[in-house]
């Protein structure tokens, strides 16, 4: 036989496919004046140089109207997409104008939050270990169980069902912000005052670590402050929420309650702890007065849309100023609770007044006739 014949393959033919030609016009491969920059640009700092709290804040949410050339690329199912602006009834030219005057990002979170937890744990082990707690006035372990517990109900509530909803549905990452760290501090504010409720079952005899929620539910003195913070729990506008709550709600009632009635009242019954927990509180809702401050002003004085802005917020303000003031008349009672009556109703209640008259003057409002002399 003779030698086997070796088949040879055809040779392949070669496809015609593109192939990529790399030039210099990526954008990797340009070189700029801030390619080596640890800084971005993309946006003007108020400031001379960005500041960390503008670098992780600003256009970090996404906005079509500035940097999202393609639209938004989710819809809900009613067909809104993104953040619509049209979740509140105000106005802006420039929504991205507004920067939080506590500049707080996710890092001072934690920071703050865990500053005042161990502040707080350090002073009650401190009175704890001093048995400072025997020292309390007759009658004042009452108050404390039952009106300071129930105060927990109302940072809970404005936390949760408030500024939880409100900060999803504001249109820009910076007032996301500020509204997620309202909603924090008045969650953790809360649980600052439960666990305190707590520690005092354990060290104070005869104290009722339930009686907070019989108060809240029932006692005729919180019953007003209930259905308001209730009715501010259900409005969809997220601006008119924040406004209702830490415009009106927070001088007229909670800074009345924290500030003119606990703090004021607690060391002279020999109690040194339970300030320090409301001042906690305090400079929670200071920091996002701040906020709010600097938010409405800034829509007040909207160059093109102020006029309508502040008839919108006069509108707020005529509604929720009755109910805050007939909620804070209502908590009068407590103040006549305490042994030693070392402060004043309506002392408290002219110094809350005028914090809510210099504010709403700030803003360009009028004060309703209510608060009017």
């Amino acid at each position: 036989m003779s030698d086997q014949t070796i088949l040879e393959e055809p040779p392949r033919k070669q496809r015609s496919v593109p192939k990529p030609v790399f030039t210099d016009a990526e954008a990797g491969a340009k070189e700029f004046p801030s390619s080596r920059s640890r800084h971005y640009n993309y946006f003007e700092p108020r400031k001379r140089r960005a500041s960390v709290y503008e670098d992780v804040t600003v256009d970090v949410q996404p906005d079509p109207e500035r940097h999202l050339t393609q639209g938004w690329v989710y819809s809900f199912a009613d067909g809104s997409r993104g953040y619509p602006q049209e979740w509140t009834a105000l106005k802006s030219t420039n929504w991205h104008l507004f920067l939080d005057p506590n500049e707080e990002w996710e890092q001072t979170i934690y920071r703050n939050n865990a500053d005042i937890v161990r502040q707080l744990r350090q002073v009650v082990a401190n009175a704890e270990a001093a048995d400072a707690f025997s020292n309390w006035k007759r009658g004042w372990a009452t108050v404390v169980a039952h009106h300071v517990g129930a105060w927990a109900h109302v940072e809970h509530g404005l936390g949760m069902h408030v500024y939880t909803p409100a900060q999803r549905d504001a249109p820009t990452n910076m007032i996301n912000n500020a509204l997620a760290v309202g909603a924090v501090h008045k969650l953790r504010f809360a649980q600052d005052i439960i666990l305190y409720n707590l520690e005092l079952s354990d060290h104070v005899d005869g104290f009722d670590g339930q009686a907070h929620k019989a108060t809240w539910q029932e006692d005729p003195i919180w019953q007003s402050t209930r259905e308001n913070v209730e009715r501010l729990t259900g409005v969809r506008d997220w601006a008119q929420a924040f406004f209702a709550t830490a415009v009106v709600f927070e001088p007229l009632v909670g800074e009345l309650f924290r500030s003119g009635f606990v703090m004021q009242a607690a060391a002279p019954q020999g109690d040194y702890v339970t300030p320090t927990l409301m001042g906690a509180g305090e400079a929670d809702a200071a920091r996002e007065q701040r906020g709010a401050r600097e938010l409405f002003r800034m829509l007040s004085n909207d160059p093109e849309y102020g006029d309508a802005n502040r008839a919108v917020m006069q509108d707020w303000l005529d509604e929720w100023t009755p109910r805050s003031t007939d909620a804070g008349h209502h908590l009068q009672p407590i103040w006549s609770q305490i042994p030693d009556k070392v402060v004043r109703f309506d002392e408290s209640r002219a110094r809350a007044h005028q914090r809510f008259a210099d504010l709403v003057e700030d803003l360009g409002l009028e004060l309703p006739k209510e608060m009017q002399a």
